[in-house]
């Protein structure tokens, strides 16, 4: 159990093949009861030796074996102290009690892949790898959607709103819908310019709201989606 640690929940991989009933044996000497707590970033988990000494090669491994090359200091309470971070040391744990990679939603596969390599937990390394290529062959197959946004501005703020377009917004087409001002002796003409956005990877949630340089251009019309 982990004090603070994270609420994980989200999808689950399949069980990897290394925490087989013969993967988890324990080296001799070490007790299956004998408790170990870390002090991760701050934040306590509490644990058995049995479950950090899954991956005998691991970093996690060694500290349990009071490996004389690690220089693994302790805080006042006796926990391990590791610099890295808590959020992400929570599925890296929980694989190791299960053998199954649960993220919570919005958790990064990439931030969880930092810590596996980190503590050297090879089949979690490889796991995470598969899954990660997985998505973005997933998100390559998505078809692109585009929106549209029209924006209504005079002949002088042309340059002006072309300049501070960002974020993927890129111009399509310009209309002239004629001259409806007049400042002093000079008509002032009056465009309607259109441009355009792509949209990626809605099927995890990411936003399509315009950028706030895209929102404050003088904007008049429609917003769609092709």
């Amino acid at each position: 159990m982990a004090e603070k640690s994270p609420d994980l929940s989200g999808s689950v991989c399949q069980r990897c093949p290394a925490l087989s009933p013969e993967g988890r044996m324990l080296s001799p000497g070490i007790g299956a009861s004998k408790w170990v707590r870390l002090n991760v970033g701050g934040t306590y988990f509490l644990t058995t030796r049995q479950t950090l000494c899954r991956d005998p090669k691991s970093f996690l491994y060694r500290l349990c074996q009071a490996d004389p090359d690690l220089d693994s200091d302790k805080d006042e309470t006796g926990a391990y102290l590791i610099d890295r971070d808590p959020t992400y040391f929570g599925p890296v744990l929980n694989y190791l009690r299960h053998g199954k990679l649960v993220l919570n939603r919005g958790l990064a596969e990439e931030g969880v892949l930092e810590e596996a390599e980190f503590y050297n937990i090879t089949c979690l390394i490889k796991l995470i790898k598969d899954k990660i290529r997985e998505r973005d062959c997933r998100t390559a197959q998505l078809p692109v959607k585009h929106v549209y946004r029209v924006l209504q501005c005079q002949e002088e703020e042309l340059t002006q709103m072309v300049s501070t377009m960002s974020d993927g917004w890129k111009f399509e087409q310009l209309v002239s819908i004629g001259s409806s001002y007049n400042y002093g002796n000079e008509d002032q003409a009056e465009f309607l310019c259109v441009v355009s956005k792509e949209l990626h990877n809605q099927s995890y949630g990411t936003s399509s709201e315009p950028s706030e340089k895209a929102k404050f251009l003088p904007a008049v019309g429609f917003w769609g989606c092709a």
